[in-house]
């Protein structure tokens, strides 16, 4: 009898225990599956809280997230019965008529600054948050008699809410809670919706009934002393930095829909497509800069744009809130990124989190634009719902593969021939075959890092494949790399900074690399001058167009040629693009607070031509490489073990 009852304990037991390792293993496969679904709840959570500008619409809308109640500023000229209820940085040249010159914005939120002029009135706004506390400082600096300035609050996204007025004092109903917002200063009177103040005293509000208008202004000048020690850490690049950091952080608003925080290139760009866009290289790029110190929306950035995946398996040109580009990709720049993000914050969720659809995306490229071993521009055609007419036309053309490229109405273009069967631009282009073999070896340390043996196998195989072939681009006589047409045979001569992308990944030879920087990047007939690089040599038929692509000065040109510069002992011709980018860079921000999309490769200005956005953060990318060169981001050269 004791024996069966041994035996029955010991069954139980056994049957208990493989109960229990099962349940184990099921919570650990479980857990594989949903971490990274809790890790971006987590992520979205910590991010989208709390007093910031996350309105895409205005600088001047103040909102509580997640509530989604919002304190606008609006400006009230009666003499003409005009009233600003909008206001971004660098409209002006798009139309209207308000100027806003944008000072410091913490990332968070906790203090922002900026002036904003319109018709003759000029105000300061400042703003100081703290968790749920919003504190809101308005000096007038410039106005007449009559004008005066609106506070409008209003529930946004359809968050559900009631909003009243009662004696100077905004109350918010709201799930979460009651929001009462006091008037701490000024000379005011109430409707049912809004607060009007004339604009003859300071202005200060608070949510925090105990504080006047003087506690306010001390507030405003703790907060900004805060954040200015803050950005000490990058001393030995402060105005570089502070350029790069106030544009990413203007320019970084929410997603209702999808509750996340994004940084696009600007705020106009967003208006223009009715919510938000973010377009490929862009905002890789971006979500680099912002790894410098801000981990988070780094992340939020990077994670976004690789989730516009198609369902043809590539990252698109350019996704929205309405639609993305389904014919055609754009410069693969994202493994690079991703990588050197991750070399920073050992983070391996995050390479879990993109490595499926950047795998993706660049079995795309060698499946879907290779011809005969070379890669080439283009767009392919497919079934469109309701989409913009401009959109339309590039849609399995030339122009959408020229679109692609990133580099819409390049001169490289020009010549070359549109294979509308195959939808091909049949030109091997050395710039995409430089980037790619950059993605193969960058996807490669992804699938290293997260133990995908085989595909490091596929993935190394595939850089050495195109290697040979962009060797071959070579011109000796010449001394530089050629895009190569594909139906002739012939080297194309138009030229462009992409044809020193293969220094990104080490194919030349130390010889060819400095016949490159000796012949054509200290050519004062081609790249070399006050301000580099042109986007086509300065001898170039189309240079003197000074339109977009056509001979203006772009940073992710510089940006690039300056990694691949790092790649070779090429001491001067680094320090000369390290110099000439940051001064190019810094010639508009400190005379203008703006930062270009693109610049004139004359004289540097960024406003002279009528398609450069004043405040698009990629032109950030000139300071960045200054920032990159003082030590304050790792060597992007150097191997993952060497930067831990």
């Amino acid at each position: 009898m004791n024996r069966n009852k041994m035996k029955i304990k010991f069954l139980i037991a056994a049957v208990l225990s493989s109960f229990i390792f099962n349940t184990y293993l099921q919570a650990q496969q479980i857990s594989d599956q949903e971490r990274n679904v809790i890790q971006m709840r987590q992520l979205n959570a910590h991010l989208c809280k709390g007093w910031n500008t996350w309105n895409t619409n205005s600088v001047l809308s103040h909102v509580l997230l997640p509530e989604g109640f919002a304190i606008n500023v609006q400006l009230v000229n009666h003499q003409k019965g005009d009233t600003l209820k909008e206001a971004l940085i660098g409209r002006e040249d798009y139309g209207t008529k308000e100027h806003v010159v944008p000072g410091p914005h913490c990332y968070d939120g906790s203090y922002t600054d900026l002036t904003v002029e319109w018709q003759h009135i000029n105000v300061r706004v400042q703003s100081a948050a703290e968790k749920n506390d919003l504190f809101l400082l308005i000096t007038p600096v410039n106005f007449s008699n009559m004008d005066s300035l609106i506070i409008d609050p209003q529930m946004l996204w359809g968050r559900k809410g009631k909003i009243k007025m009662s004696d100077g004092i905004i109350i918010a109903n709201t799930p979460s809670g009651e929001i009462r917002i006091k008037v701490a200063g000024g000379n005011y009177s109430t409707s049912d919706t809004r607060i009007i103040f004339s604009l003859d005293h300071d202005i200060a509000l608070s949510t925090d009934k105990s504080k006047s208008a003087a506690d306010i202004e001390s507030i405003m000048k703790v907060s900004e002393k805060k954040f200015t020690a803050e950005k000490s850490k990058y001393k030995e690049a402060s105005e570089e930095y502070n350029a790069m950091q106030t544009v990413l952080a203007w320019n970084t608003v929410y997603d209702p829909a999808n509750n996340r925080l994004l940084t696009p290139v600007s705020r106009n760009w967003c208006v223009g497509w009715q919510g938000w866009v973010l377009f490929e290289w862009d905002n890789y790029f971006a979500a680099y800069m912002l790894s410098l110190d801000n981990k988070d929306l780094a992340y939020s950035n990077a994670i976004a744009i690789t989730k516009e995946i198609t369902k043809r398996g590539f990252v698109p040109n350019f996704g929205s809130s309405k639609n993305k580009s389904e014919d055609r990709s754009e410069p693969p720049v994202g493994s690079l990124i991703v990588n050197e993000i991750y070399k920073k914050y050992h983070e391996k969720w995050f390479l879990k989190e993109v490595f499926d659809e950047l795998l993706s995306w660049n079995r795309w490229w060698a499946n879907n634009r290779d011809i005969n071993g070379y890669l080439c521009w283009g767009s392919d055609p497919y079934v469109y719902g309701k989409i913009s007419p401009f959109l339309i036309k590039g849609i399995g053309t030339k122009k959408g593969a020229q679109w692609e490229s990133g580099l819409d109405n390049s001169p490289m273009w020009d010549d070359a021939v549109f294979d509308s069967t195959r939808h091909r631009l049949m030109q091997a282009d050395v710039g995409l075959m430089s980037l790619y073999i950059t993605d193969c070896q960058s996807l490669s340390e992804i699938a290293n890092a997260l133990g995908k043996t085989a595909i490091v196998k596929e993935l190394t195989q595939r850089a050495d494949k195109y290697s040979k072939k962009l060797r071959t681009l070579w011109d000796d006589q010449f001394g530089l790399y050629l895009n190569k047409n594909l139906i002739t045979g012939k080297f194309s001569y138009r030229l462009s900074p992409t044809l020193f992308y293969p220094l990104l990944v080490k194919v030349p030879t130390h010889k060819q690399a400095e016949r490159m920087i000796k012949e054509h990047f200290y050519n004062p007939q081609e790249f070399w001058g006050q301000f580099i690089m042109p986007s086509i040599t300065r001898n170039d038929p189309a240079f003197k167009d000074n339109k977009y692509w056509r001979g203006r000065i772009w940073a992710p040109m510089d940006f690039l040629v300056y990694l691949g510069m790092r790649n070779y002992q090429l001491p001067n011709a680094r320090k000369d693009m390290v110099e000439k980018s940051k001064n190019l860079l810094l010639k508009s921000w400190l005379g203008e607070h703006h930062i270009y999309e693109n610049y004139n490769a004359t004289s540097g200005e960024g406003n002279d031509s009528g398609m450069s956005d004043p405040f698009y953060h990629w032109g950030a990318l000139l300071g960045f490489i200054d920032i990159m060169d003082k030590g304050y981001v790792p060597a992007p050269e150097l191997p993952l073990e060497a930067k831990n």
